[in-house]
């Protein structure tokens, strides 16, 4: 169940992050690629800022959207 969470979460924020980024998503596979990876960077960045957020389906969905963007940032960042 918590890989067809992770996946879930993981499509949603990586869609998220697109439309944030971009204007629009990248497609289920890397959405949900980007997503996971995204999560665990925002993860990260919160622990290391002291912000928590919160719990739950919807505090998953922010943190991951939240790291994805930081990670479409840094990659557009290379692409110039």
């Amino acid at each position: 169940m918590s890989l067809l969470y992770s996946l879930l979460v993981g499509a949603i924020a990586g869609w998220l992050a697109g439309k944030i980024m971009k204007g629009g998503g990248f497609g289920l596979l890397l959405n949900i690629v980007i997503g996971i990876f995204g999560g665990l960077v925002g993860n990260w960045l919160f622990s290391v800022l002291g912000i928590s957020i919160s719990d739950g389906i919807i505090g998953d969905i922010v943190t991951g959207a939240i790291g994805a963007s930081v990670i479409l940032f840094v990659a557009g960042l290379f692409k110039k």
